[in-house]
């Protein structure tokens, strides 16, 4: 399983940013997408995931209202538009897949490489 994050950049704060993730190597629909973050000299945390048909999705506090995360099964792909983005919001993002948020919560699952996302005026 190869999972392909990209999107990242610099913007200042009150801006927008939006990841996208491709997947390749099984069948995507039959899992749960996930994003996480870590910051530097912080743990890795949960922002946001969506179940295998996009009918439902799930957002850490931190980012309810101001992130949405989406996928679109025809393209192997998901998404995560960010907006109203927050100094706080600096860290390296990471495209999970995984069986469950709780699963991948604990560190299974397939991660990709990571992208940068940097919030500052």
């Amino acid at each position: 399983v190869q999972l392909q994050a990209s999107g990242g950049g610099s913007m200042q704060p009150g801006g927008s940013l939006r990841l996208a993730c491709a997947a390749s190597g099984r069948t995507f629909s039959n899992y749960v997408m996930a994003w996480f973050r870590q910051a530097p000299g912080k743990e890795r945390e949960f922002v946001a995931a969506i179940n295998w048909s996009g009918g439902a999705t799930f957002y850490a506090d931190s980012v309810k209202g101001r992130f949405t995360i989406s996928r679109d099964n025809a393209k192997n792909s998901v998404y995560m538009q960010m907006n109203s983005l927050k100094p706080e919001d600096t860290a390296v993002y990471y495209c999970a897949q995984g069986a469950s948020i709780a699963t991948m919560k604990g560190g299974a699952g397939y991660w990709g490489q990571g992208t940068q996302v940097t919030v500052s005026s």
